[in-house]
């Protein structure tokens, strides 16, 4: 197992930096009051591709050495992580194959189409999905981006939270969601060196909550196919976002499906931007534990913009 380092998290904020936004940090004073914290949300739904994944998707395409080009990269993903790697492809100029479930948002397929990714479908469970993509590698030989257990990806993704924290007068806190957890895993090796008093939380759905029950376990606890609102948090830790999940983060937090779909809408209501239900997780964490964060200055990443209109969760009935 490679463990990424600080260095390799500057490096990839080096090398990323012609191809990601540098995200805003918007704050509240309705969710200010609501919680009796101060808020701040880094916005990774303005980012290139629409989420934080690009950072760690871009670092890896970007570092691959000419010679690995020409058979180009393959990944399996639910939406962001395969748009991502699409786009960070298509800026290089190499091919992209991806790995979707077959109920994956159609907006997400589109974005991968868009920018130039090749769509290999699977049934909707972890299992499916790592045996669809082992035939991809087979026929292509493409080089292996993972969505999360990447130490290339995790130096990407950590570079959000250096931009946070330059972008902050300080932080007691910063939230975040977990899946995988690739952000969260980010999040730790920066902090963890720019600011390792900040403590660092995790939020997800309680109908997909192996990450919670794995830390309260001490080891990883996977489940196949859970069934969540929150698409992009529904698979599970491996063993490099688990020793910065083991080592790093303070406390994980569940929302219930109805938490979730609430906290979304109201971010839209009263912040007027789009985030994804995976995004609202940490909202709706906050607003249920309003008594942990009250007085607390929280950085709070929203990681993602790719919804699909059609489907969105209070309209469905």
């Amino acid at each position: 197992m490679i463990i990424p380092t600080f260095q390799d998290m500057l490096d990839a904020h080096v090398r990323i930096a012609p191809h990601i936004h540098r995200t805003p940090v918007l704050t509240s004073s309705y969710f200010n009051e609501l919680t009796g914290a101060e808020l701040f949300f880094k916005c990774e739904n303005f980012q290139k591709a629409g989420a934080f994944k690009v950072r760690g998707a871009s670092n890896a395409v970007f570092g691959l050495s000419d010679d690995m080009l020409e058979k180009g990269v393959a990944t399996h993903s639910s939406g962001n992580h395969a748009l991502s790697l699409s786009y960070a492809a298509g800026r290089r100029g190499i091919p992209c194959t991806v790995v979707m479930p077959r109920t994956a948002p159609e907006a997400k397929k589109a974005a991968v189409r868009g920018y130039g990714g090749r769509i290999v479908e699977c049934e909707p469970s972890t299992s499916s999905r790592e045996a669809t993509f082992a035939e991809v590698v087979a026929e292509t030989g493409a080089e292996f981006v993972h969505p999360y257990n990447d130490p290339r990806v995790i130096a990407g993704q950590g570079t959000c939270s250096r931009e946070l924290m330059e972008q902050t007068d300080g932080l007691d806190m910063v939230i975040a969601p977990i899946g995988g957890g690739g952000m969260i895993s980010g999040t730790c090796l920066t902090l963890s060196h720019m600011a390792p008093e900040v403590q660092i939380i995790a939020a997800e759905p309680e109908q997909a909550d192996d990450a919670y029950r794995s830390f309260k376990a001490g080891h990883i606890i996977a489940d196949d196919a859970p069934v969540t609102v929150a698409d992009g948090l529904k698979v599970p830790l491996k063993d490099l976002t688990w020793h910065f999940v083991s080592n790093h983060v303070t406390d994980i937090l569940t929302a219930s499906e109805q938490e979730i779909i609430d906290a979304m809408k109201l971010t839209w209501q009263r912040m007027k931007i789009v985030i994804e239900s995976s995004c609202a997780v940490p909202m709706a964490t906050i607003l249920k534990n309003r008594e942990r964060f009250a007085g607390k200055r929280v950085g709070v990443i929203i990681t993602g913009g790719n919804v699909d209109m059609d489907t969105l969760p209070w309209l469905q009935g």
